[in-house]
């Protein structure tokens, strides 16, 4: 049967409207099951204990378990790959930090592109870290580590949470503007860098605050300084890196992403959930405590930072020399 082109024209374009009603229809009853969000590192992390956070605040907000998954491995790639892998209906969502910014240029070969892939849904908590020696350390002060480590070139340690991964750059830019030789020596997370540290297997991490803290309040652990360009609330004796090495500051963020194609409708609900969640008094006065910023903005905004770090870290991976294994 041959169909007039007025009337083939009105059937098709009602066809494109049905699955546009059909997302809206999904977003209007979102979410009616547990929603899943990975973390590309191990547990106990910082990044973990943000997206925990985040995530019992959201399971209470809408109603359904954010059911919190760790896939640490290659610098977040492992989690970042599932998830672009995954069904795009706001289900199954992405811990992003700084290290995917990162990792655009670090890695030549992955199977997916994490600035098309990946959609920004909101920005979480954004904040500095924490330089900390192993007590055998006999330095006390940033001046005195940096003086112990060029009368020992070579025999300190320095542990990070993998290669290309925010402790590895926050140490590798503190070498470089130093002039210091440290052995770098990466492991699968922050968290076993820590343990390692604990252990004397290595002498100083550079690690986001949240899982110091006990830590250092217990001397377990020695902060030198913070990576942030001023001092910490959970920490004000801490005097940062930059006022005795001119010029070092480094701060990373943390966020959610989902699949690339997830409804906008569901982006929009879970940023409107996460920016109310950053606003509420209590939970910023517990970031507060564990050294974190609360960092809220659209999914444009975060999209165009996101951008810029990926083009700056870019710069400073070309710079270095950095390539993975």
């Amino acid at each position: 049967m041959n169909l007039p082109r007025r009337t083939f024209l009105q059937i098709a374009a009602g066809a494109a409207v049905l699955p546009a009603m059909a997302s809206i229809a999904q977003a209007q009853t979102y979410p009616t099951r547990s929603v899943h969000l990975l973390v590309g590192f191990a547990a106990g992390g910082p990044s973990d204990i943000g997206a925990r956070l985040i995530g019992q605040a959201l399971s209470g907000r809408l109603g359904q378990p954010f059911v919190i998954e760790n896939r640490p491995g290659a610098a977040t790639n492992l989690a970042t790959e599932e998830v672009v892998r995954a069904t795009p209906d706001g289900y199954t969502l992405l811990e992003i930090n700084t290290a995917n910014a990162v990792n655009v240029s670090l890695y030549d070969n992955l199977s997916f592109n994490f600035m098309r892939d990946i959609a920004p849904v909101a920005s979480t908590v954004r904040g500095g870290a924490v330089m900390v020696v192993n007590p055998s350390v006999p330095a006390k002060t940033i001046p005195e580590f940096i003086a112990f480590a060029k009368a020992n070139p070579g025999k300190l340690n320095l542990g990070s949470g993998g290669l290309g991964g925010p402790a590895y750059l926050r140490g590798e830019l503190f070498k470089a503007m130093t002039g210091i030789d440290l052995v770098h020596v990466p492991y699968r997370g922050v968290e076993p860098a820590l343990v390692a540290l604990l252990g004397g297997q290595v002498q100083v991490v550079f690690a986001a605050a949240p899982g110091l803290i006990d830590y250092i309040r217990s001397g377990k652990l020695r902060p030198l300084g913070v990576t942030s360009a001023t001092r910490m609330k959970i920490l004000p004796d801490v005097p940062p890196i930059g006022d005795f090495v001119p010029g070092y500051e480094v701060s990373t963020w943390d966020g959610i992403g989902a699949p690339a194609n997830t409804p906008p409708e569901i982006i929009a609900i879970l940023n409107k959930q996460v920016n109310a969640v950053l606003a509420d008094a209590t939970f910023r006065e517990r970031l507060a405590d564990l050294g974190l910023e609360p960092f809220a903005s659209s999914p444009a905004d975060f999209a165009k930072l996101i951008a810029e770090d990926t083009e700056k870290w870019g710069k400073v991976v070309r710079a270095a020399g950095i390539k993975t294994d």
